[in-house]
């Protein structure tokens, strides 16, 4: 019998790599971290900050992404937004994830009568 913990690994496992292009999906639009964060989470992503931000910080660092500090607050924010890089890469992805979509709904779609044993 499969145990939750085992389930939830797996979940995480699945779910590791869209994030990302959720992200990316996102930042089409300039968002701050915690202003993106609610925005995953109202479109029922879900995603902790100390994932986000070193999830940010590493899309920035391989020049897929700009940052720009706003100081006119009294706290400071850091938005990020896709480059012309982030917005080929979102769109290479996205392609990736549809047609790997397409391609596991064919495979669960044939065995949705079956029955596993």
């Amino acid at each position: 019998m499969i145990d939750n913990e085992m389930f939830n690994n797996f979940v995480v496992e699945l779910r590791r790599g869209s994030l990302t292009l959720a992200v990316l999906g996102c930042l089409h639009k300039s968002f701050y971290g915690y202003e993106l964060l609610q925005e995953l989470q109202q479109n029922e992503i879900s995603i902790e900050a100390n994932t986000l931000y070193p999830l940010l910080r590493r899309l920035e660092s391989q020049g897929i992404l700009t940052s720009k500090w706003d100081t006119t607050e009294n706290r400071p924010r850091k938005y990020y937004s896709l480059n012309d890089d982030g917005k080929e890469m979102f769109n290479r992805l996205l392609g990736e994830w549809k047609s790997m979509q397409k391609n596991i709904d064919g495979i669960c779609g044939r065995l949705k009568n079956e029955k596993l044993n």
